[in-house]
């Protein structure tokens, strides 16, 4: 079944938007939920980040206000990402896209499937709307995203790229200290 909708937290429309890669999120989705919550904090709110700032003039976003669920506020997380969770909770099989790890993890103890943002990107190369998920990555670590290397990594194998193309190797070399790869020159 293709996931067709999805419920967005704050983190991954700014890193996507600053990111330049925000016009993805129309392409893979029919309807894209963005909860009160989170419109407040990403254009309502006093942020001074133009690119953030953009999703007032998106067509796309379907404004929603959302009653949090208890069983989401006994996590006691940020506000956009009980909106988040809790709108994905009363509107299965609705995906939640949340970058915050107790957001994660709430939404695992409960059931509710997410995506990362990087997830995203995964979907969008399987879906034939990226090239590649390395260019894509090194776009997000631009942004400002930090990303481990393992998570590189393994977002690269589920991607069908491996280490050893160019592209893959300068998205791990943006990193610095990073440990060394089998290849590497000494």
């Amino acid at each position: 079944m293709q996931i067709d909708a999805v419920v967005i937290n704050a983190s991954p429309l700014i890193t996507l938007f600053r990111s330049g890669q925000a016009d993805l999120l129309p392409q893979l989705f029919k309807r894209i939920v963005v909860p009160q919550a989170v419109w407040q904090e990403v254009v309502q709110d006093d942020w001074d980040d133009p690119p953030a700032r953009e999703l007032r003039q998106q067509s796309w976003p379907v404004l929603e206000s959302v009653d949090i669920s208890p069983r989401v506020a006994a996590w006691s997380l940020g506000a956009g990402e009980s909106a988040v969770l809790s709108y994905a909770l009363a509107h299965p099989p609705l995906r939640a896209v949340i970058d915050d790890m107790d957001a994660r993890r709430c939404a695992q103890t409960l059931g509710i499937p997410i995506f990362g943002t990087c997830g995203l990107l995964v979907l969008a190369k399987r879906r034939g709307l990226l090239r590649s998920v390395g260019e894509a990555i090194t776009k997000l670590r631009s942004a400002g995203l930090w990303l481990s290397d393992e998570l590189v990594q393994i977002l690269l194998a589920q991607a069908g790229e491996n280490a050893s193309n160019a592209d893959v190797r300068l998205v791990l070399d943006s990193v610095p200290n990073r440990p060394t790869l089998p290849g590497d020159e000494p």
